[in-house]
């Protein structure tokens, strides 16, 4: 008799677990059914939120279901991506992150987990290079006058960015170092926050993506003096490269990529992969990024495995540079 319970509940069990193996399928196969959260780990304003925006946007036509943006900012973008990590891995959470919210902050913050390990890998989305800027009463008007400026005015120099550690701190850091001058960094919840304290002249310089300055630009309230890249930018191709103007070799770009809860399941990502690459292949998509002079990857690096690999990368080239610096969370 015992045998023969054993067999049954053994039997029931079987069925128990085919009949969930298939509710799981049948669940992956309607996916998505209900708008999906998108978590962008820095205030609204910012290069970050501006292009989750257009990728929410883009990703929520090829799913068929609205992809919500919403903003959790602070502490250098670690608490939206702590938000991100701790949700529940049923695929209608992900988050859009960046070279710093998912690189950078690792090497800076005590985080409750571990970056490359506890996400699962949407894909790459784009990378863009900083802008040289100041205030527009700053009397420099080239980027040779503005080193000079700089070296004149030292520790008084004021420079925005968007939090410690973030890229715009990085950068700033790196244009430190590659002067030979220290000036004073101000922090701000973002770069969009940030650029206003520069067009209000409160700040003195500050790097930015082309998304946050090119309406600042344009509307004359800013100066920006060079591209830190090897190439000018396709949408401000009257603004010289570092090269070509007076500062050979300074480069710093910044990418931006998209991840899922730990233990989201494949056939999910999958389908969030392929809306992402088919997004970015939507002409209207592809240009609203590229007007905002966003360098989109190639289809090969849009997928999950691309992302991990140059994540990895990523974390091995800048931490030992990030930790020789001395960045440190506040």
């Amino acid at each position: 008799m015992i045998r023969n319970f054993v067999v049954a509940a053994t039997y029931a069990a079987g069925l128990t677990a085919a009949a969930f193996a298939g509710a799981s399928a049948a669940r992956a196969d309607d996916y998505p059914t209900k708008p999906i959260i998108m978590i962008v780990p820095l205030a609204p304003g910012g290069s970050t939120d501006v292009l989750a925006r257009i990728m929410a946007q883009g990703m929520g036509k090829q799913l068929g279901q609205p992809v919500v943006v919403e903003n959790t900012g602070g502490a250098g973008g670690t608490i939206g991506v702590t938000r991100a990590e701790r949700a529940a891995p049923d695929g209608y959470t992900i988050l859009f992150g960046q070279w710093g919210t998912n690189m950078a902050n690792g090497a800076i913050y005590k985080l409750d987990f571990d970056l490359l390990n506890d996400f699962e890998p949407i894909g790459l989305v784009a990378t863009q290079p900083f802008m040289i800027d100041s205030r527009k009463s700053l009397p420099a008007n080239n980027l040779k006058e503005l080193i000079a400026w700089l070296k004149q005015n030292g520790d008084k120099t004021t420079e925005g960015n968007s939090g410690v550690g973030s890229p715009s701190h990085i950068a700033g850091i790196l244009l430190q170092q590659t002067l030979g001058l220290k000036w004073q960094m101000v922090p701000y919840r973002s770069a969009g926050l940030s650029m206003q304290d520069l067009v209000a002249g409160n700040v003195d310089i500050a790097l930015d993506a082309p998304a946050v300055v090119m309406p600042q630009l344009q509307a004359g309230t800013v100066k920006t003096y060079a591209a830190a890249a090897p190439k000018r930018v396709s949408v401000m191709p009257d603004i010289p490269t570092t090269d070509e103007a007076g500062l050979p070799g300074y480069y710093f770009s910044f990418w931006h990529a998209m991840w899922a809860p730990k233990g989201t399941p494949k056939d999910m990502i999958a389908k969030l992969n392929k809306a992402s690459v088919a997004a970015l292949a939507d002409p209207e998509t592809h240009k609203r990024l590229v007007d905002l002079a966003q360098e989109i990857y190639p289809p090969e690096q849009q997928t999950p495995e691309a992302l991990a690999a140059f994540q990895k990368a990523e974390i091995d080239k800048w931490w030992p540079i990030i930790k020789a610096a001395g960045v440190k969370a506040e």
